[in-house]
């Protein structure tokens, strides 16, 4: 009897994982057709787009890209951030959740040419 429920047992017990593994990779699929990426891009020194906008309320990841061959730095006082992008490499920012309004962001190596906006709504 201890021989047949133990094949039974595990049967179960795969059957359960099958369900579990299943859901959590529809589950992370779902999630990441949700997401919306948000990329910017360094180029001359300059920040494109120089307004991007994100839901309000929302942490959201902003991938920040430098096609220069020079560091610049993400900054933004408003949002508390500081990173630098090495020259042809990009990072992550975490930003918010932000309430509805517009933050502003630069570049600490070149302020007057490396400036922009994000705008919660």
């Amino acid at each position: 009897m201890q021989h047949r429920s133990l094949p039974h047992t595990v049967s179960i017990v795969l059957a359960i994982a099958a369900i579990g593994g299943s859901g959590a990779v529809s589950l992370r699929t779902a999630r990441a057709a949700d997401e919306t990426a948000y990329v910017l891009t360094i180029k001359e020194h300059r920040f494109d787009p120089t307004e991007l906008t994100i839901p309000a309320n929302t942490k959201v990841a902003i991938t920040v890209k430098n096609l220069d061959p020079t560091p610049e730095e993400f900054e933004s006082t408003e949002l508390r951030r500081e990173k630098v992008v090495a020259g042809g490499q990009e990072i992550t920012v975490y930003v918010g959740p932000l309430r509805p309004g517009r933050y502003e962001f630069f570049g600490d190596f070149n302020p007057k040419t490396a400036r922009g906006h994000i705008v919660a709504k």
